[in-house]
């Protein structure tokens, strides 16, 4: 039986949030270095240094203990939004529904913390993270061209308050 967890970044050692992405991306090299200084230091580094932090917005899925996956957001624009930053899921269990049943629980916790506004963004190239938040009910909301690697980025937000509104008609 497997056993889908959420737990706390004070759970893991130094390094966690670093490898995580660092395997997630391990498809094309392009991504660790452009971007391994940030996860190094704004990732990881920021969020072992601020735990108090971490705990209201980072946390790493793990399944029947092994961690496969992390997700953390910017909680500075609370209430007015929460932008979501890093979410990725490793590559061996892409492809289960774990990215998005991950993206699920951000949703909820992020709505806890009374978040009037939920957007996201990623590359136009990774299709697969477009659909799944599509999947948990993010909209479109535009695309900007960046450069030759990335080509653009597509933001997304979720429709809090509409949702709520259609279902009492």
């Amino acid at each position: 039986m497997t056993k889908l967890e959420f737990k706390s970044l004070r759970n893991f050692d130094r390094g966690m949030i670093y490898n995580m992405l660092k395997e997630a991306y391990s498809f094309d090299e392009r991504y660790f270095q452009s971007e391994k200084e940030k996860w190094k230091m704004e990732a990881d580094g920021f969020f072992f240094d601020n735990l108090q932090i971490a705990d209201k917005c980072v946390f790493i899925t793990t399944l029947n203990e092994e961690p496969i996956g992390v997700v953390m957001w910017d909680p500075r624009k609370l209430p007015d939004q929460v932008e979501i930053g890093h979410n990725c899921i490793v590559p061996k269990y892409k492809g289960h529904g774990y990215g998005k049943v991950q993206m699920e629980e951000a949703i909820r916790r992020i709505l806890q913390q009374g978040a009037k506004k939920i957007i996201v963004s990623t590359n136009a190239d990774l299709v697969p993270a477009q659909r799944m938040y599509e999947s948990v009910g993010f909209e479109f909301v535009r695309r900007e061209p960046v450069d030759a690697f990335y080509e653009a980025w597509i933001f997304y937000e979720y429709p809090i308050g509409e949702k709520e509104d259609e279902s009492k008609l």
